[in-house]
């Protein structure tokens, strides 16, 4: 098995996650089995308990694993469904060693970062030995020189004296900065990073520099010869009009040639055909654009909804169409400025989230969505919303709400699950994961999924209240997806709409560049048609 670790510095949000992502696409179109791996040297458990303002959205994987959304790059990218022991977090190893140290398997010795700490970081990155993977390929998070990660680059750093030379490869992602007075990229921040990654006891193999223009050969020199690598493994990674763009510009910049050089890997060629025809499709999109709203409370920072956005765009790709997305505070959402709000909307989703703040304005988006005609998806959240404005607008339940919002509503039209009523802990107690949801005959879930039987992501304590079906589906909101038994509620859809529907899972976790995720293909589709 090979080892490839990815460290960032100077700076984050650098890109070491669609580096990491790239190299396990380039590899893959090589013929190579990858999987996809980040460390978090922060000290919670998962992403799970965190404000998607702190960490971006929390990408769920199908064996029910709260993760950093970086996975989504991983999956995306690869198209490999990757698994809780992808995504490891310093808090969980500090979790793993005391459990371990409170039933006594440390046979009463002190614990230590050294060994004890390290040997479980290591454990997580042998964990893939007993699967069909031929490279493991794993990001470290941060900055190298954050306190919090050194125990992570200690253990990277055994793993290469663990195994042989050939088989582990160090790949650090550097800033180049370009400073416009002087015309000139600057190498200093990259020459102190590199200095700070060797006194950790790392050589790192390849440097890919993030950079806006292009590396001078007399500058690619320099930092080859201040940061101890070969002048072909400096590595430029400028901004891509489309990030799928990026493991193609790496590709040309020799980037996984270096890699299968160092590992001795003997499949070098690459097969990017598939890749590059659908870059070319991506390039040829028509000049038609659409704009879809994304009504949410999070909309400081795209992060929060990441794969929402990248599943419109993929389902763009495909029907050859741009794609512009809008995001609109749900906050600043009233019955009197909605028209004013979505007044340049071709279609709308609501995506998850949780807590009441920002509520009533997401069902003003979705009673304006339902009462113009205009295509809407909700997800998780959102279909909880829809199923509540039904309940209070066509049914005339004006008290009709969650019990997450009100407890003691006479109406809770969206309940807890019976699962869910005596737990008391936040962190990965929901219902989490893949499960299979049985699709109703001739519904327009049927038409877009193709299927009877699917399986979808979900993460949520509250459900569809079952009480109230006959009646909403007797006005015309129907149940158009359940679990196999037929108890929970999985979609919903409005009859005579030209697209309507909602999940309660995530359909935004599988979307693929390549595979656009069926409901945004239905979504898009309704508002080419429309406009």
């Amino acid at each position: 098995m090979k080892y490839i670790f990815v460290t960032g510095g100077v700076v984050s949000g650098l890109g070491k996650g669609i580096t990491a992502a790239s190299i396990g696409r380039l590899l893959k179109n090589r013929g190579y089995k990858v999987i996809n791996q980040k460390f978090d040297p922060y000290i919670n458990v998962d992403p799970g308990t965190m404000n998607p303002y702190e960490h971006g959205e929390v990408f769920v994987t199908d064996d029910g694993a709260e993760t950093d959304l970086d996975l989504g790059h991983y999956e995306r990218f690869t198209d490999e469904s990757l698994n809780r022991n992808c995504s490891v977090t310093m808090g969980k190893i500090y979790q793993e060693v005391i459990e371990k140290e409170r039933r006594g398997d440390y046979l009463g010795k002190t614990v230590q970062v050294i060994p004890h700490v390290t040997n479980a970081i290591k454990e997580k990155i042998y964990s893939f030995k007993e699967q069909n993977v031929d490279v493991v390929i794993t990001e470290i998070g941060g900055t190298i020189g954050d306190i919090e990660g050194l125990s992570i680059i200690e253990a990277i750093r055994q793993v290469g004296l663990e195994n042989n030379p050939e088989d582990v490869i160090y790949v650090h992602v550097t800033l180049l900065p370009y400073i416009s007075g002087s015309n000139e990229l600057k190498s200093k921040p990259t020459q102190h990073s590199v200095k700070e990654l060797q006194s950790f006891g790392i050589k790192p193999d390849i440097l890919v520099c993030r950079t806006e223009i292009d590396i001078p050969e007399n500058l690619r020199e320099k930092i080859a010869l201040y940061c101890n690598v070969r002048k072909e493994n400096v590595i430029a990674n400028k901004t891509a009009s489309c990030l799928y763009e990026v493991p193609l510009m790496l590709e040309k910049e020799g980037l996984a040639n270096a890699v299968c050089k160092h590992l001795k890997l003997e499949k070098c060629t690459p097969n990017n055909q598939e890749w590059e025809k659908m870059i070319e499709n991506i390039n040829n999109v028509s000049q038609k654009e659409l704009t879809i709203g994304i009504v949410g409370k999070y909309i400081r920072l795209e992060d929060s909804y990441i794969s929402v956005i990248e599943s419109v765009h993929h389902a763009g790709f495909a029907q050859g169409v741009k794609t512009k997305l809008k995001l609109i505070d749900s906050e600043k959402i009233t019955a009197q400025n909605i028209a004013e709000k979505l007044k340049d909307i071709d279609g709308i989703i609501v995506p998850g989230g949780f807590g009441n703040r920002g509520i009533q304005g997401k069902i003003e988006a979705i009673k304006y969505a339902r009462e113009n005609k205009i295509p809407f998806l909700g997800i998780c959240l959102g279909m909880q919303m829809a199923v509540i404005e039904f309940a209070q607008d066509v049914l005339k339940l004006k008290d009709a709400n969650s019990e997450e919002f009100n407890s003691e509503c006479k109406n809770p039209v969206i309940h807890i699950m019976d699962e869910q009523k005596d737990i008391k802990k936040k962190g990965g107690t929901m219902r989490l994961g893949s499960y299979p949801c049985i699709i109703k005959k001739d519904s327009l879930a049927e038409k877009l999924y193709k299927q009877e039987n699917i399986q979808e992501r979900h993460r949520h304590r509250f459900e569809y209240n079952n009480k109230y079906r006959e009646m909403m589906e007797k006005e015309g909101l129907i149940v158009s997806g359940s679990s196999p038994d037929g108890n929970l509620v999985e979609m919903v859809e409005l009859k005579n709409h030209p697209y309507f529907i909602a999940g309660q899972f995530h359909p935004e976790f599988k979307s693929r560049p390549n595979k656009p995720a069926p409901l945004f293909m239905g979504l898009i589709k309704a508002c080419i048609e429309r406009k």
